[in-house]
Formats: C-alpha cells, sequence, structure tokens
C-alpha cells in the first residue's frame, strides 16, 4: 500500500504547483474583488493540460488517472482556490460526455473543452429542487413532428437552473430536462449552447466564490436536437449523477489544498513572530492547534484519493468519495479559521487571502451535495439499505 505519490505524480505536482503559484496565485483576491470569472483563466489552464484532464488523447485531452485530477485540483486550491472549479467542473462534464456521448458528439465538444475555450457547466440544481435533483421540473417539449420511429426528433427546454457554477460565463453546459413521468427515469440530458438567445443569465451575489460567476439560468424555448442528447432519453439522471462520485472527492481535495497553504503560513508565521521574548510556536496553545490541524489535514488526504484510487481501479468507491465531500469542506474551514486566529489582525485583514479562503471553501459545504446526503450514502454503505435512514 503506498502513501506517497510516485516519481510521475511528484514531478507532476511540483509542476503544477510552480505554474499553480507563478500564473494563478496573483489573480486570486483581484478576481474576488472584480467578482466576475476572467477567461484567461481557463486558457492559461490549458496551457498546463488541467482543462483536459479526462478527455482522451485523440480529442486534445491528458487521458490522466483520476488520482492526478486529485493532485491538479489540490495544488491549483491551494494557489487560487476558484481556479480549481475549472478542473473539478471540467473533469466532471468530460467524464459525462466520454461515458454517455456518442464518438462524433465527443470530437464536437471535447477539444473545446480541452484547449479552455470552451468553458463548460453542468445545470441540474433547480430552485424547488436540489437534493431530490430526480424531482427536477424544467421541462424539455416535444418541438414538431416526430421521426419515423415515433420519437421526438428537437425539444424546447421551459424553466429554470439555479446556483449554477460559472454559470455567468460558461459557453455550454449539460442540462438535465424532464422529457418524461416524475422520477428518475423521466430526466435526460442535453448538450446545450448557452450562447442562445432563449437563455438569460442572472448573476448571484455571494460571501464567496465570487470569482466563479453563480447563476441562475432561464430557458425560454431553447431548441435541442436528437444530436443534442447526452446518452439515452430518460437516462439523464443516471449517467450524471455517476460522475459526482469521484468528482466530490476532487472537491474534497481542492478545499484541503486552500486548507494546506493557509497551515503553511500560519506555521511560517508561528515561527517568525516573536512575544515575550521568544517565537509565539513556543508555546502550546499556539502550536497544538495546528498540529491537530496538520493530523486532520492528513487523514482527510488519505479518504479523499482512496476514492480516487478506488476509480483508477474500477472499484466501488461512492462512500469513499462521500466522506470526502462531507469531511474535507468543513475541516478545511475549521483550519483555515484557526490559521486565521493564529495569524491574528493580520489574518483578519483583507489584504491576506486567508480570510478569502475560509469565505470561498464554505460555499462548497454547502454545493455539489450537502454533509447530510453525503452521510447517508456512508450510512447506507454501512449498514444496508434495509437498516439505515
Amino acid at each position: 500500500m503506498r502513501y506517497a505519490d510516485d516519481e510521475d505524480q511528484a514531478d507532476y505536482r511540483r509542476a503544477v504547483r510552480a505554474f499553480a503559484t507563478a500564473t494563478l496565485a496573483p489573480h486570486y483576491q483581484s478576481d474576488d474583488r472584480a467578482g466576475a470569472f476572467r477567461r484567461q483563466t481557463s486558457l492559461e489552464m490549458a496551457t498546463m493540460g488541467l482543462t483536459g484532464l479526462r478527455i482522451p488523447e485523440l480529442f486534445g485531452g491528458q487521458e490522466a488517472s483520476a488520482v492526478i485530477a486529485g493532485i491538479a485540483a489540490e495544488e491549483v486550491g491551494r494557489a487560487d482556490f476558484n481556479a480549481a472549479y475549472v478542473i473539478v467542473t471540467t473533469a466532471l462534464v468530460s467524464d459525462i460526455l466520454v461515458r454517455n456521448a456518442t464518438a462524433e458528439q465527443q470530437a464536437r465538444w471535447l477539444p473545446g473543452i480541452a484547449t479552455g475555450e470552451t468553458v463548460a457547466c453542468i445545470c441540474i440544481t433547480e430552485p424547488a429542487h436540489g437534493t431530490d435533483a430526480a424531482a427536477l421540473e424544467l421541462k424539455a417539449i416535444p418541438d414538431g413532428e416526430p421521426g419515423p420511429d415515433g420519437e421526438p426528433v428537437a425539444w424546447r427546454l421551459r424553466g429554470e437552473k439555479t446556483s449554477i457554477t460559472l454559470g455567468m460565463s460558461a459557453d455550454a453546459g449539460i442540462v438535465l430536462a424532464r422529457t418524461g413521468g416524475p422520477g428518475a427515469r423521466g430526466v435526460t440530458a442535453f448538450w446545450v449552447d448557452l450562447a442562445d438567445p432563449g437563455v438569460t443569465r442572472y448573476p448571484f451575489d455571494d460571501l464567496g466564490g465570487r470569482a466563479i460567476g453563480r447563476a441562475s439560468l432561464h430557458f425560454d424555448g431553447v431548441r435541442v436536437g436528437r444530436e443534442d442528447l447526452v446518452g439515452a432519453v430518460g437516462g439523464g439522471f443516471v449517467s450524471t449523477m455517476q460522475g459526482f462520485d469521484y468528482s466530490r472527492a476532487i472537491i474534497g481535495l481542492s478545499c484541503l489544498g486552500a486548507a494546506a497553504q493557509s497551515l503553511d503560513e500560519a506555521l511560517q508565521w508561528a515561527r517568525d513572530r516573536q512575544a515575550f521574548g521568544q517565537p509565539i510556536g513556543r508555546f502550546q496553545g499556539v502550536a497544538f492547534p495546528l498540529a491537530e490541524a496538520a493530523a486532520y489535514l492528513a487523514g482527510a488526504r488519505h479518504v479523499c484519493y482512496e476514492a480516487l484510487w478506488r476509480k483508477d481501479e474500477g472499484l466501488e468507491h461512492s462512500a469513499e468519495a462521500a466522506m470526502a465531500k462531507f469531511w474535507a469542506p468543513k475541516l478545511a474551514v475549521d483550519v483555515i479559521h484557526q490559521c486565521l486566529l493564529t495569524l491574528g489582525h493580520l489574518g483578519y485583514c483583507t489584504e491576506s487571502p486567508v480570510g478569502q479562503r475560509m469565505r470561498d471553501v464554505i460555499g462548497l459545504e454547502i454545493g455539489d451535495g450537502t454533509a447530510q446526503v453525503s452521510q447517508l450514502v456512508v450510512a447506507r454503505s454501512l449498514l444496508g439499505r434495509d437498516f439505515a435512514p
């Protein structure tokens, strides 16, 4: 059992950290103040292959392992937590398309994502449906005469999606819509051009994650055809949800990266800051909380990487990914908070990135699966569905 990167993984980690520190970190706070996603971010990340990690080489991607995607997210999360959303989103969207789209569709959609020219998003959540996504209401209404097989050749999308990551800037996205009756089997996935005049976007004014442009999207008669179907009619919910099993571990690592960077800064401050004639790290009240933070971060990282390793090995990993999702963001917030307190007035000042990291990471205690739903997944894995909530 390995508990460290192999040589190639270690080299990759160093390369991504150097890139992220030099290219992404200088924009972290200014992008937050601007409250908008810089298109240059995805193009710069593409030069390192970070937008095509899960895309086959045939379509311009890296065809990287899930573990490599996790390393990338962790290191980018250290430098610019919001830029890590690009890795999370492109990895999730790419995985869904690789598993469900036709070869012709992949050839049309994946290269633009790999080059960073297509910013993609995934549209699931609705005003009345988040955790219960199988109950979504956005409708795909058949448009025109059916084809020779009696099935629709096109649909019109009508309804609203909300809390969409990169919603203000995305060029295209996977949109889940209701084509049939109630429940998961009535949901179909479509690839939608979000520049369509039938799409209207409304930005959120958020506490954190301001650079990612979270938004509500209104669909007013947007036309999609069979060529835009991602997988089969009625198969959209299951095929999309499968991707979240491992993307949640990638999310966990991006949060832990932000926490680890904050811990490094707090440790250095504990060495440098003098009180009563000695470094403050000499005081147990300063040193012990940081030691505890380091121990918990090490444990959470192992959970995240185990989930990704299991994904790469073709093993069941839902419970491990769920553990990563409910533990890592909460732990990261707690660690960053402790680091802010260690830094004192300097940490509380807006010139320090520590407070922004805490605001930003809190968003992933909410988005992409609540702690309660993740704990439910774990409980059912441990107890069996007949003995769990």
